[in-house]
């Protein structure tokens, strides 16, 4: 893969070729080792040098070896992807940062918020200002994830509008009629809610270009960069099945000819990509290296930078992360872990991590792009990939 990220790393099937990074190679085949995760791909660019590690299998069941174009389910991995692709039509004049959405989704229009937190779903007020495509963007617009017994939050998991590792069931104008038919949980601008606002954004771009969203994609993103194992859907004869830890170990969650085997009913980037290690560090060191072929340098700072008041995050704080806060469709760190327990998490790292079992992130203080990939859906806060930096880390 040559340094800009734009090779074709993607073809590789080798594991790495160099000893710099084979402590991360013998971490994470330790947990494979112990039944934690049936398999890997893990992919690094570091001083413009781009390596591959792969391990375990892609079934529990299989005798052939996980490989570098194995396709994962990135569930929220997916949102840098919706990032990139919403300021790419900025940048084109599709739509302005500051547009209200009302204008091609009238289901928002006349939004009214919850009088307060936990209110019932009556007891609401006008809103002050419209949702606007930065609000989509920041995770603003004033629905998301609540994870409480509140009456919107039961009524959001009622109506298959809550948050989850994998897209909507229902079409996308389907979807947006049942959120707009709910209060929204804070004022627009007020707080950072997660997921929702992506999918939302994903209706919005295909309404406001006329265009599919896949093929937006197609068009704009995995097409440039020749991301051939990136999209909505997958090859069952490549992708990994899906696993859920339990107490007994890990139980089927969703197998390579299931839900991703053929087009989705809601095409959105909040958790609806299947994609390789190797394409989303080709995306991520795309960024990284100025943004083209997709986006310009101001682009990607833009969505690369903290977008968020201090009182905007703090009621999300403990979802978000320590020193993490958010910029356009990115987790951005910044401040470093007073602790010292996640020494790689500097600040201006940027990136993202999905409930399946995947992260990637860009650490542009020590030069890093890094990515990955396993098929086990994470337990919690603490069940994610901290192990898999902190090797990282310790080979710079």
């Amino acid at each position: 893969m040559s340094p800009d990220g734009r090779g074709r790393l993607s073809d590789m099937e080798s594991r790495t070729t160099t000893d710099r990074f084979a402590p991360v190679q013998a971490a994470l085949q330790r947990q494979v080792d112990e039944g934690r995760v049936p398999g890997f791909v893990a992919a690094v660019r570091y001083a413009g040098r781009a390596e591959v590690l792969t391990g375990g299998r892609p079934h529990l069941d299989a005798d052939a070896p996980m490989r570098a174009g194995t396709q994962f389910r990135l569930a929220s991995v997916s949102k840098p992807f919706a990032g990139a692709l919403t300021l790419s039509l900025v940048e084109h004049g599709a739509l302005g940062l500051d547009d209200p959405v009302d204008r091609w989704l009238p289901e928002l229009a006349d939004a009214r918020v919850l009088s307060a937190p936990g209110a019932d779903l009556t007891d609401t007020r006008p809103v002050d200002e419209p949702i606007t495509v930065r609000h989509l963007l920041t995770s603003t617009a004033g629905f998301g994830g609540l994870w409480d017994d509140s009456p919107l939050a039961v009524a959001m998991d009622e109506r298959g509008l809550s948050p989850g590792p994998f897209p909507p069931t229902v079409p996308p104008d389907e979807y947006l009629r049942r959120l707009g038919g709910l209060p929204l949980a804070a004022r627009p601008g007020e707080r950072w809610l997660y997921h929702t606002s992506t999918d939302v954004l994903s209706v919005l771009l295909a309404r406001a270009t006329g265009r599919p969203l896949p093929d937006l994609l197609a068009e704009r993103v995995t097409g440039p960069l020749q991301l051939h194992g990136t999209g909505f859907t997958a090859d069952p004869a490549r992708l990994a099945t899906q696993y859920a830890p339990t107490d007994d170990g890990l139980a089927l969650l969703d197998p390579p000819g299931g839900r991703f085997a053929r087009p989705p009913a809601f095409a959105g980037l909040a958790a609806g990509l299947v994609s390789t290690a190797p394409d989303v560090l080709a995306f991520l060191c795309a960024l990284a290296d100025g943004g083209s072929p997709v986006l310009g340098p101001s682009s990607v700072a833009l969505m690369t930078t903290d977008a968020l008041a201090p009182e905007q995050r703090a009621p999300a704080q403990d979802f978000l992360g320590p020193g993490i806060s958010w910029g356009l469709q990115v987790g951005v760190t910044v401040e470093a872990d007073g602790e010292g327990r996640r020494p790689w998490a500097t600040p201006g790292r940027w990136g993202w991590d999905g409930g399946t079992g995947t992260s990637a992130w860009v650490d542009p203080a020590h030069g890093l792009v890094g990515v990955l990939l396993t098929q086990r859906l994470m337990g919690g806060p603490d069940d994610g990939p901290d192990a898999f930096w902190a090797a990282v880390h310790d080979c710079l």
